[in-house]
């Protein structure tokens, strides 16, 4: 039965992947794109502290993946590089968080500094055979990779420095195999492993290395798809999306977290079963790590997991959990998408329950997303250039936070 549904599901998505259309983003979008970044920009730089980055905290600890974010979104502008002063103090404001293990952080959440500082960090050096774009020393590059993949759980893992120096060796058949967490609740997420897997392909590393290849595993077990998944809370589920982790705790082990809660599927023999819930953000962060590890566009899980951005498609929510993460969802939406390198999302008119219980109908249609997600953001930046809070969830309450979320998103629509 799981065959008959992998198979199913091919079929269904193989035309929103087989097509290839031009570019849809229009010249009026493009140019109110750059008019957004150069504003969001503009406000950035009134927001970079005396030591060098953002929201800096004088007694500590600090968290430079904000500044890490906020630089990705200035290179990422094709008329910023690292010789442009404030980017220069930015990484070394960044590049004073080095520590001895390889990692950027400053004693908590080693995995998540480490991983968006080194996309930043990436991002300035540009191509490692042709410098063009700064003086990044290429071996603090490598050892951020290093520390990075020690902190992956698996078989040869590293030690967490965090969570009282934890091991992280665990073998295959363990739920937490091949994801990456904060350190401090114990377990793997999501979240992390998409930080992680974004910075080691920014900076280069390719999709067949052994990182990408033990992730397959842990994301695998996050997809809300039976044929795929493994673990008990996925028997029976078709709905193709992601949840967070496959453990609520380092108690909980293997009984699956979502922060969308739950949602009621129909089996095949017509019973109605409550299921962990795939939501908006995990599922285009994960469907971006299939991309990225090499899978190929008709494999069932890329294509189960584009079959629910299909049914999902919109800008007005973070779908499965309202405003929660929003901006953060318009991060991995525009940089899922980009890494697709498809310009037209076709949808389906199906009927959807809201996050809040709501019935809604998403019509079937051809979705620009780029110039969805402008327009979306549009009515969001305010006269100076921030952009207004929507919820307070995950920080999302820091201007500089989700004004660099957007920044980078806006970057990724264009192109950039």
């Amino acid at each position: 039965m799981k065959q008959q549904r992998l198979i199913v599901a091919c079929v269904a998505g193989l035309v929103g992947l087989c097509s290839n259309p031009a570019r849809a983003i229009d010249e009026a979008h493009r140019d109110l794109a750059r008019a957004m970044s150069e504003k969001a920009i503009a406000f950035l730089r009134t927001q970079q502290g005396d030591a060098g980055g953002w929201a800096h905290n004088p007694k500590g600890p600090n968290l430079p993946a904000i500044s890490g974010l906020v630089l990705t979104g200035m290179i990422l502008d094709p008329n910023i590089d690292a010789s442009d002063p404030d980017v220069r103090e930015g990484l070394n404001y960044i590049l004073s968080f080095r520590q001895p293990d390889g990692g950027i952080y400053d004693r908590i959440l080693p995995s998540y500094n480490t991983s968006i500082c080194l996309s930043a960090l990436a991002s300035a050096a540009g191509d490692p055979g042709a410098d063009q774009r700064g003086q990044i020393d290429h071996a603090i590059i490598k050892a951020a990779q290093e520390f990075l993949i020690a902190s992956q759980y698996s078989e040869d893992a590293g030690v967490s420095a965090e969570a009282g120096g934890s091991a992280l060796r665990v073998p295959r058949n363990h739920p937490f195999y091949g994801g990456v967490g904060y350190g401090k609740h114990g377990r793997p997420d999501n979240s992390n492993l998409n930080f992680m897997l974004q910075a080691l392909h920014d900076s280069g590393v390719p999709g067949d290395h052994r990182a990408f290849q033990r992730a397959l595993v842990f994301l695998e077990r996050t997809q809300m798809f039976d044929a795929v998944n493994d673990m008990p809370y996925a028997d029976g589920s078709s709905q193709g999306g992601f949840i967070y982790s496959t453990s609520p705790d380092a108690v909980r082990v293997g009984q699956g977290e979502s922060k969308g809660g739950l949602i009621e599927e129909t089996t095949d023999d017509g019973t109605r079963v409550s299921r962990l819930r795939a939501y908006g953000s995990m599922t285009y962060a994960g469907f971006k790590s299939y991309l990225f590890a090499d899978l190929d566009r008709d494999d069932p899980r890329v294509l189960s997991a584009y079959d629910w951005i299909r049914h999902n498609y919109t800008l007005e929510e973070n779908p499965g959990v309202a405003n929660n993460g929003l901006y953060y969802y318009y991060l991995t939406f525009a940089r899922a998408l980009h890494a697709l390198g498809e310009d037209i999302i076709q949808t389906h008119d199906v009927p959807k329950e809201g996050s809040k219980g709501t019935a809604q109908i998403i019509e079937a249609g051809r979705h620009d997303w780029a110039n969805d997600l402008i327009d979306r953001l549009a009515t969001l930046q305010q006269d100076d250039g921030s952009f207004r809070s929507l919820d307070d969830r995950w920080m999302e309450d820091n201007p500089i936070l989700i004004t660099a979320y957007a920044l980078i998103a806006l970057e990724e629509s264009t192109g950039n």
